[in-house]
């Protein structure tokens, strides 16, 4: 006996009723690179269609996010000068704290600012923890990531984003939030953080690749599944509130794992080599760039994904008003 299974036929609008994967502006995140400085709008041309902007200019971009839809974003800062204790990065005065101000300032609370808490943007050897004999230590890190992350809570971040793996972050930064009375302010730590091949963009435009070895030490093997999972517990149990699967689309199975296994909304970045890839394959007419751009999307949010960090999310947004991937 042949069994056939119905297909739903009909109008675009019973499509659109049916879908079992829906999107939502709400649930993307657009991340900005701010170089400190005045009057910068500068474009990354590892990264077509994305800008550096500085303090000063950075409400242009999220302004223009804004009018697609887009209210949250992820804030990395990219310091004139670097030394070996990324001092930059938990200057109260540093670059993102002053675009935490700047922002805050202008748009209140229509914005919601999640700050990354790392040092290797900060740190002349470009590793994300202090540098011992070409070694990285750990544990002398922990303080300065709560120092990082104290000041953006102090200069008006809702969110705080621990990036650089390093064992013990989730625990130090509530505990440093608490004690400072900022109870109430979320972690979303970067919990399964692969080290891939798939960063190299993101390295130009930030200039954080390192100067020294690789970060293979404290980012995950990408031949690691099992491995992953102990991590996003580890950080759950210490009190994340939100966890991050990195990159997106070599590592779905990890972000359906996560939804299955965790009870706490998973977020994937779609990093900066996925988006390139999309750009140049477009650019030399191998693929339709909004086509692949709205699948890849679409693929990642069916695997469990409930936030999505997305160098596309304003065209994403666009998207999803126009139904076609909503």
């Amino acid at each position: 006996m042949i069994i056939r299974t119905r297909r739903l036929r009909g109008s675009e609008i019973l499509r659109r009723m049916t879908r079992e994967t829906r999107l939502s502006a709400d649930s993307l995140v657009y991340p900005f690179f701010i170089r400190e400085g005045k009057g910068i709008v500068e474009d990354l041309p590892s990264l077509p269609g994305q800008i550096r902007y500085s303090p000063d200019t950075l409400s242009k971009g999220v302004e223009a996010a804004l009018s697609k839809g887009v209210r949250s974003f992820l804030l990395f800062g990219i310091p004139e000068s670097k030394d070996n204790n990324g001092s930059g990065a938990y200057d109260d005065d540093g670059v993102v704290q002053q675009a935490i101000r700047n922002v805050r300032e202008e748009f209140g609370n229509d914005v919601y600012l999640i700050t990354d808490v790392c040092l290797c943007g900060y740190t002349s050897h470009g590793h994300c923890g202090l540098n011992d004999n070409n070694k990285i230590d750990n544990d002398s890190t922990l303080s300065l990531l709560a120092k990082t992350a104290l000041s953006h809570v102090r200069a008006g971040c809702d969110m705080a984003a621990p990036s650089g793996m390093m064992d013990g972050s989730v625990t130090t930064l509530r505990a440093a939030f608490d004690a400072g009375g900022f109870t109430d302010i979320p972690i979303m730590s970067y919990a399964a953080k692969y080290a891939s091949s798939f960063y190299g963009p993101f390295r130009d435009a930030a200039g954080s690749a390192p100067q020294f070895g690789d970060r293979k030490s404290y980012q995950m093997d990408y031949h690691n599944g099992i491995e992953a999972l102990k991590r996003i517990k580890k950080d759950v149990d210490e009190g994340a509130d939100i966890i991050i699967v990195k990159p997106a689309l070599s590592y779905l199975d990890i972000v359906s794992k996560a939804r299955e296994q965790f009870k706490v909304p998973v977020a994937a970045y779609s990093v900066s080599g996925e988006y390139a890839m999309i750009k140049a394959a477009a650019a030399s007419g191998f693929i339709d760039e909004y086509s692949a751009m709205c699948e890849s999307a679409v693929g990642v949010f069916r695997a469990g994904a409930d936030i999505l960090i997305t160098y596309f999310a304003k065209e994403l947004a666009e998207a999803i008003q126009r139904g076609h991937i909503g």
